[in-house]
């Protein structure tokens, strides 16, 4: 529950999100959102970055995180992917 306490600094704010793999291959464009909330899922595996009472991006618990305060990296072995989320400035 730490975990979760600890992303709550991010809920609320305007976000970069990106998605990258381990092979430099394509990638997805950087997303800006505003994170509405941080939850862990029901059973408890992935923590939940809520956009709206809908849509999230589930990052597994299991993984590797960096961080500051700022910005949250997280790499996921498995599938060799890093999810990283960074708050911006709303000009």
């Amino acid at each position: 529950m730490e975990l979760i306490n600890d992303l709550q600094r991010f809920a609320g704010s305007s976000v970069e999100i990106s998605i990258k793999d381990e092979q430099g291959g394509d990638q997805a464009a950087i997303v800006k959102k505003t994170l509405k909330k941080v939850q862990l899922c029901p059973d408890q595996t992935h923590v939940r970055f809520y956009f709206d009472d809908f849509y999230f991006l589930a990052v597994p618990l299991g993984s590797d995180v960096v961080e500051t305060e700022t910005t949250w990296s997280a790499f996921e072995k498995t599938s060799g992917l890093t999810y990283n989320i960074k708050k911006v400035q709303v000009l």
